[in-house]
């Protein structure tokens, strides 16, 4: 059996149609699988939508978490509740197309763990954001040891051993576009070209992207701290180098004191670099300090469980 994720934030404009066309996919390529919708503490119809299909449809099943944990969390808690073989994560937004899972399900039968999607376009995007996801995605890849995959999101499929190792990981800060890469086994990429989303507005802004770029560094690379200390090193040697040529200078040539306005600068200059020092420390320590709370990463409000059963077949024939 396949399982299908769907993480969910106020997506009532299109979920009925993104349903559709994942029915359809399923039903013309004779895939078994169950639909696993993840309403991730949504202010709309969001759950009463998915309730509704599920009464029509047995394939459905519904996660209602207690509050909004966002999509991170909520991937996560989809990938606990998993039953397949072989598990897909996917938007509700359509912008990754569901027609592109067959081929995915095809790379996994080839003897590949994860199959992720990789986009060779992204319609419907401002330059900003597209200038700004592809910088990003070039600077973690050159900061990581980790070989996370560029122009890629989470739309992927991932085999059952890759899940389990997954479910593993019980971090609480969760880059999973860096935790799909850090498990390792064999993967490939499908290209696909992103479409503009059907319906609604983007649940992103600028500072949750701009949030979710700091949580994807500091996840998987200290090289903030090496690039600080670095800094630090090079400025203090630059001051000390400045500060030979000064006493130099004024046994030399008896120079009076001057330069107010460069000894401003200089200390201005200092108190800034140690300030954006100890912020990069302090986002270290503050991820530090809510992983050793070890809290839970989510609670279940309503599991409504799939009537689909797991024959045991192959997912195609």
């Amino acid at each position: 059996m396949l399982s299908i994720i769907v993480p969910a934030y106020n997506e009532e404009l299109v979920l009925l149609e993104f349903h559709r066309r994942i029915t359809a996919v399923l039903d013309e390529n004779n895939i078994n699988a169950e639909i696993i919708y993840i309403n991730d503490g949504s202010k709309d119809t969001t759950a009463s939508l998915i309730l509704e299909q599920r009464k029509n449809d047995s394939r459905v099943a519904l996660i209602e978490l207690s509050r909004n944990f966002g999509k991170e969390i909520a991937m996560t808690a989809g990938l606990d509740y998993s039953k397949g073989a072989a598990v897909v994560v996917i938007d509700a937004d359509l912008q990754d197309p569901p027609e592109l899972i067959p081929e995915l399900i095809q790379r996994w039968q080839e003897g590949y763990d994860v199959v992720y999607a990789k986009r060779t376009s992204r319609d419907g995007e401002s330059f900003l954001k597209k200038a700004t996801a592809y910088l990003f995605y070039r600077v973690i890849r050159k900061l990581n040891r980790v070989d996370i995959p560029a122009d890629t999101g989470d739309f992927r499929l991932l085999s059952r051993r890759a899940v389990e190792a997954l479910n593993l990981l019980p971090e609480h800060h969760r880059f999973m576009k860096g935790l799909f890469a850090w498990i390792g086994f064999p993967q490939i990429a499908v290209e696909y070209q992103r479409d503009s989303r059907f319906a609604g507005d983007t649940k992103w802004n600028f500072w949750e992207l701009w949030g979710f770029a700091l949580e994807g560094i500091t996840s998987f690379t200290i090289a903030p701290l090496k690039v600080a200390s670095y800094v630090g090193l090079t400025v203090a040697f630059g001051s000390f180098v400045y500060a030979v040529w000064i006493i130099y200078k004024t046994l030399t040539f008896g120079d009076p004191v001057t330069g107010f306005p460069t000894l401003i600068t200089i200390i201005l200059f200092l108190g800034g670099l140690q300030l954006m020092t100890l912020g990069i420390m302090g986002e270290y320590l503050g991820r530090m300090f809510n992983e050793t709370k070890r809290r839970p990463l989510y609670f279940v409000q309503d599991y409504y469980a799939s009537n689909i059963q797991d024959t045991k077949e192959p997912i195609t024939e």
